[in-house]
């Protein structure tokens, strides 16, 4: 934190060191600058290596958002039935003893009635910080004896895809795509929500570079990329085998490195013959000699690397998709050049001490005596209406908004007016969410508390400090379940653990990643990069600064049970899934006899300028996002008697919503998209999610959010 002397109208100024927390891989460093206690400024921290100066147009913004008139700034209790209307006049405004006593009361009422499963916690990646996402609201739950959340709804198919092969989280860290010459992003919009990297990939592209992106949507990227292959949704681990077919048929693998670092190729190479691209073309849209081409330019441009992205395995057999690219860069031996590999994440990197953070040993000293029952995310409409023994009969929702994320909304929605459940939200803004809640307490923002924040898209620890004090009575997650274990009783000294020293504990795991990385020394320098070699940052000859950049693989050292990079895996055989890796069509595409009813793939698609459904109610990034607005292809449309701007209704048999047709080349035939955005932003109250499923994929227990058919009529 940088004291600045008063300015020339008499402000003390001063210039906040934060990071910016939301659920993005580029976890940038911000410079929040303060005048006589109210933030004036945002902009990227010139310092750090990834995010160089510059933010994202959505955080550029982040004051709309702190200073918003919107802002829940006291503790609500609703006055008016559960619902969409009404908005701020469906609540009064209560003190925060009143909403902890009426919370504590109902908790130790349900938990006499039903059981303390009966309560529910709700909540993912509105924050990634370690303590404001994932600690002393884990103490409180814990202790209480609630149902355990299994929180998988975006990512958790993917991450057990590429552990499957690689045994951890890790990857190419982004300062090494420069020194690329072969770039493919998978599924991944990098010029709309990973910006930090694609300095790094211009910086490749003038140096001879290409870039090749594979996406069922033409998206910032894509129009901008060397080549762009569309794919049909759900087929990727069909690409990945076909190219694997081509390039060991073609003897273009590397057989020194599989040799030496992986496990179960001659298995992989039989799997491969039975993916020859004429087949996989008929499946993916993509025409074979493209598949061909693709195959022998990845596998004989050096350096090449995979940008890979959570997309990817969003449908029914997300995990095998992960699976079967995630092998592509230990075949050809790419991660042993600089610039080579593949990046998904590289969260595994960060080894805090979580179990410390968040003590599920308080279990035992619940009512149960043991952890409670898992219910999953994703299936949040199944546990409010059918879930039983016992039924849930709390919500706490925080760090989410599940009205508009989770799937089956109308399900979803009718757990919610429940009459019976009593629901409390914790949040910054009155959100779909709200509109069903009992109570709601107002939160902070990352300008308003601390906190400790790892990354999955680099390898930098940052410390976020408090810019500005908490505006109204808005308070931090940590100091409302600190609160709230203080009404329970719970007189466990963890409760009144001090910010400072849940830092201290997180960042005391004894891993020599994060050896000499202390509290202090992140309050005194911002960033600190974990204890890993140093790529030089001006693109110089690697020899001319550091003899051995990082390069996780290059020697092998997976983290697997083999240790080595397993294209056969027994924990999966062991699960009763292929232990090699193979291609099977979602029970929703185009392969499927529902498409003769349902004819049309949906690509419930991410805003370029939200953030899942975060900053949907913020005007300034309004402006800059089309909503409402369903992608169709003219081959789709013509038939249908849809031109643009047709006002369109898109159907299944879990729901509707009503949109405007887009007739602009952005989808291929048989491709349908429509970005997620806030159900109450629609004129119906419905978004996108009223069409998808809640059927989990095949590792990882994640939503199937791309594995959804419809059909499109005009309105």
């Amino acid at each position: 934190m940088n004291c600045a002397p008063a300015g020339d109208n008499g402000l003390m100024k001063r210039v906040v060191h934060a990071a910016c927390p939301h659920d993005c891989p580029d976890a940038c460093g911000v410079l929040i600058t303060v005048e006589d206690g109210r933030a004036t400024r945002i902009e990227g921290d010139a310092a750090h290596p990834v995010t160089r100066g510059f933010l994202c147009a959505k955080v550029a913004k982040y004051l709309d958002r702190v200073y918003s008139p919107d802002r829940v700034l006291y503790p609500l209790r609703r006055a008016a039935p559960k619902g969409r209307s009404g908005g701020a006049a469906a609540f009064s405004r209560i003190t925060w003893d009143e909403a902890l006593d009426e919370i504590a009361r109902r908790f130790r009422r349900i938990s006499a009635d039903f059981g303390s499963e009966a309560i529910l916690p709700y909540s993912y990646g509105g924050t990634l910080g370690a303590l404001n996402g994932a600690s002393m609201d884990r103490r409180f739950f814990y202790r209480l004896g609630a149902s355990q959340l299994d929180r998988t709804i975006c990512s958790s198919a993917g991450e057990a895809g590429l552990i499957s092969v690689l045994g951890v989280k890790m990857g190419t860290e982004p300062e090494q795509f420069r020194q690329a010459r072969y770039i493919i992003a998978w599924a991944a919009n990098i010029h709309g929500n990973n910006v930090h990297l694609w300095p790094f990939i211009e910086e490749a592209r003038r140096a001879g570079a290409k870039l090749v992106v594979i996406d069922p949507y033409r998206t910032r990227t894509a129009r901008c990329a060397d080549w762009h292959l569309p794919i049909n949704l759900g087929t990727d681990a069909a690409l990945a085998l076909a190219m694997m077919h081509v390039i060991i048929g073609e003897g273009l693998y590397d057989a020194d490195y599989v040799a030496r670092h992986t496990l179960g190729f001659e298995a992989l190479r039989e799997r491969a013959l039975q993916y020859p691209p004429e087949r996989v073309a008929r499946w993916t849209g993509i025409a074979a000699e493209d598949i061909r081409r693709l195959a022998r330019e990845y596998a004989t441009t050096r350096p090449a690397v995979i940008r890979v992205n959570y997309g990817l395995q969003r449908g029914e057999y997300g995990g095998m998709a992960m699976r079967a690219v995630s092998m592509l860069p230990c075949l050809v031996g790419s991660w042993k050049q600089v610039g080579g590999g593949l990046q998904l994440s590289t969260s595994g990197a960060f080894p805090l001490d979580k179990p410390a953070l968040q003590m599920p040993q308080l279990a035992e000293r619940s009512p149960l005596g043991r952890l409670g029952r898992v219910i999953n995310m994703v299936e949040l409409g199944k546990a409010l209406n059918d879930v039983d023994d016992p039924p849930v009969k709390a919500l706490f929702v925080y760090n989410s908004n599940p009205a508009a994320v989770a799937p089956d909304h109308n399900r979803v929605v009718r757990g919610l007016l429940r009459p019976d459940l009593f629901t409390v939200v914790h949040e910054q803004f009155l959100t779909d969410t709200t509109d069903y809640a009992d109570l709601v307490l107002p939160a902070t923002t990352f300008f308003e508390h601390k906190d400790l924040q790892g990354a999955y898209g680099h390898y930098y620890l940052q410390m976020s400090e408090a810019a500005i004090a908490p505006l109204g009575e808005c308070r931090s997650n940590v100091e409302t379940f600190r609160a709230l274990a203080a009404r329970m009783g719970f007189d466990e000294a963890c409760f009144v653990e001090p910010v400072d020293t849940m830092i201290d504990t997180a960042l005391a795991s004894g891993h020599d990643r994060l050896a000499g990385i202390t509290r202090e020394r992140l309050e005194r320098e911002g960033h600190v990069r974990l204890n890993l070699p140093v790529f030089p940052r001006n693109g110089a000859a690697v020899n001319d600064e550091v003899p051995e950049p990082f390069l996780p693989f290059a020697n092998g050292g997976f983290a697997t049970a083999s240790g080595k990079a397993e294209f056969y895996s027994e924990d999966l055989a062991r699960q009763g899934l292929d232990p090699v890796v193979s291609f099977t069509p979602p029970a929703e595409s185009r392969h499927t006899e529902l498409a003769r009813t349902y004819p049309l793939e949906l690509l419930a698609r991410k805003a370029d300028n939200f953030l899942n459904s975060t900053f949907c109610n913020i005007p300034a990034v309004q402006r800059m996002q089309a909503v409402g607005v369903l992608d169709i292809s003219a081959a789709d449309a013509g038939p249908r008697g849809i031109a643009e701007g047709d006002s369109v209704r898109v159907f299944n048999a879990r729901g509707e919503t009503f949109l405007t047709a887009r007739v602009n080349g952005a989808v291929q035939p048989g491709t349908v998209s429509a970005p997620l955005a806030w159900a109450r932003l629609s004129p119906k109250g419905s978004n996108v999610n009223a069409l998808t499923s809640d059927r989990l994929t095949d590792m990882g227990g994640s939503a199937t959010f791309y594995s959804t058919l419809v059909e499109v009529a005009k309105a």
